[in-house]
């Protein structure tokens, strides 16, 4: 019988026969006891493989549900326990949990931040002041094709806090991932093959230098399935490294929105569709059918790109944007306001599912180690002080903590004498021309500059005195109540965590205080935490006065910067120039 055999048969069928020949010519060397040579580059990548999972792995952090229920992984960032995990883990256990190293060894840690927009969390191990820590990465240097490892604690195998590792690549950066049932939004995520699995949550992934770029937290799974099918995501570490000082205030976190919306146009532009007259973005020359070049450094393409962009950057953050109109190019700097409103963030109800868990399927119960009840952690007394509850906080203690730290540092800058409830009385220039006297009394406060006067009565709501300056008047009241009274006085007083001064320049810590409809953001240098200036918001309305301290002096016998910088609007007002400065107790007849 003949049997037809079309030329893409016999390709076929002779390469099989190939493939067949070559395998049983090597089945054959084997079996004769001949030893096949691997190339020495290949054993040596082996070897450096295996070193670096060794120096990776004791940073890695198993977390343990006490209720028997599940559990994650995280990374610890620093020596002293800080430890990085998704929002979805530690969310619903409460403010201890247990977390396992692969020195056997089990520790408490205690809540410290939340950001559950960007599903991110950090905890704080206890017990140790030396705990091993990941080498911390650039994420926006990863490419395409990147050897990647992922390290964690998928389906709780980890039992004896050993971690699982994974090995892939990255099979694409900047990818956006829409809200899955909930505010959870990936932004200029990683998506990488290494198997990320449930339980891998929170964990970390590193280069092949064993340098973090980033926290797994999000699959793809089959349909009705929780198994992954080759496509997982990391929260970029970049992204992290933004909200890390967000986190360690003890805060409830947002990501930011610039206060409009942008589309895409046939030709590929992206314009502002809608903005809020509101907004910083509004206030500072920004219209609608404007076209979008960059943002925060960044070409702007597309939405999700615009998206991807953003949603790295936390509220109250400054960053530069550029747009374009009729042809004219404009370069602004913005305040980015809160994606949204504090009751929106605030923790309660359910547990709601993870970014790897569909709402259609149950958690798989997962029985924890034989070394761990399930049962609520017993936190030691020693301990039981570094949780303290209160709305809007995840953990109140760290922000307290933080806050009297830059008090006892502003104390130390102006001195003891600044907390004396004195009327004050300035004298000196305005841009070593005009002379210039400030009265900041008890129920006013006058300026005389040149031969103009400008009068903020504080019983009255706060006007933008003098002219073009945003509110200085209203801005000098705040800084004497910062330095005499600001226990008693503002509404509110937090640290809210470091940012970019005027979006370009060095990390600043940051409080923010209220009263009222006034806002203000003092900002303290890094290293030795000494107040370097503030902004001050008279209401949402009107653009703030910016304040830049010059060097401290004495004026008179007292601590005090030599010059303040006054800006509005990113435009520069006029440097004041102290020469005099008298304090005087209001009993003495002055301003009652």
């Amino acid at each position: 019988m003949r049997v037809c055999c079309t030329p893409q048969i016999r390709s076929k069928i002779l390469g099989c026969l190939i493939v067949f020949g070559v395998s049983t010519l090597l089945a054959a060397k084997v079996s004769s006891g001949a030893g096949l040579t691997v190339s020495e580059s290949v054993l040596q990548a082996e070897q450096q493989r295996i070193d670096t999972i060794s120096r990776i792995v004791p940073a890695v952090v198993a977390i343990f549900d006490p209720s028997g229920q599940g559990g994650g992984s995280g990374v610890l960032i620093d020596e002293a326990g800080f430890a990085i995990t998704n929002f979805h883990v530690v969310q619903g256990l409460g403010g201890f949990m247990k977390c396992g190293l692969n020195d056997g060894n089990v520790y408490d840690a205690v809540l410290v931040g939340i950001d559950p927009t960007g599903d991110v969390a950090m905890i704080q191990l206890l017990g140790r002041d030396d705990f091993p820590h990941a080498e911390i990465g650039d994420s926006d240097k990863v490419k395409m094709g990147d050897w990647t490892l992922a390290l964690g604690n998928p389906f709780l195998l980890a039992d004896d806090f050993q971690p699982t590792v994974t090995y892939g690549m990255v099979s694409g950066v900047h990818r956006y991932q829409y809200p899955a049932g909930t505010f959870l939004e990936y932004t200029d995520c990683i998506q990488v093959d290494a198997s990320i699995n449930p339980g891998n949550s929170g964990g970390p992934l590193f280069n092949a230098d064993g340098e973090l770029i980033g926290i797994n937290g999000r699959i793809s799974v089959e349909k009705r399935g929780r198994v992954n099918v080759g496509a997982g995501y990391a929260i970029s570490i970049n992204q992290v490294m933004n909200f890390l000082d967000h986190l360690k205030s003890g805060r409830i976190v947002d990501h930011a929105t610039l206060g409009a919306t942008v589309t895409s146009l046939s030709d590929g532009s992206v314009v502002v569709s809608n903005i809020l007259e509101t907004s910083d973005a509004y206030l500072s020359g920004l219209r609608r059918d404007d076209e979008l070049i960059s943002f925060a450094g960044r070409p702007v393409r597309s939405v999700n790109q615009f998206k991807n962009i953003l949603g790295i950057y936390p509220k109250g953050w400054q960053v530069p944007l550029s747009y374009q109109r009729d042809g004219k190019r404009t370069d602004i700097v913005v305040r980015l306001a809160g994606l949204h409103r504090r009751a929106e963030l605030v923790p309660g109800g359910p547990v709601e599912p993870g970014p790897d868990e569909p709402d259609d399927q149950p958690p798989i119960p997962i029985p924890l180690p034989h070394s761990m009840e399930p049962k609520a952690p017993e936190i030691p007394d020693e301990y039981k002080d570094l949780y303290e509850d209160k709305p809007g906080y995840a953990n109140y203690y760290f922000n307290r903590v933080r806050t009297d730290q830059l008090l006892g540092a502003l104390e130390e800058q102006f001195g003891d004498s600044s907390r004396q409830q004195l009327n004050w009385m300035w004298a000196g220039t305005v841009n070593e021309e005009t002379p210039v006297q400030f009265r900041l009394l008890t129920d006013v406060i006058a300026a005389k500059l040149g031969a103009e006067f400008a009068v903020q009565n504080l019983d009255e709501d706060p006007q933008p005195v003098p002219e073009s300056t945003g509110g200085l008047l209203t801005a000098l009241h705040q800084f004497k109540k910062l330095l005499q009274a600001p226990d008693d006085y503002f509404t509110e007083f937090y640290y809210v965590g470091s940012e970019p001064l005027d979006g370009t320049g060095d990390r600043v810590d940051v409080l923010i205080s209220t009263k009222g409809l006034v806002t203000s953001r003092w900002y303290f240098d890094r290293d030795d935490l000494r107040l370097v200036g503030f902004d001050t918001s008279i209401d949402e309305e009107h653009q703030p006065c910016e304040i830049r301290f010059g060097e401290m002096t004495e004026i008179d016998g007292r601590p005090f910067p030599e010059k303040f910088h006054v800006r509005h609007a990113r435009s520069e007002w006029g440097t004041i120039e102290l020469q005099t400065f008298e304090a005087i107790a209001p009993e003495a007849g002055v301003g009652q």
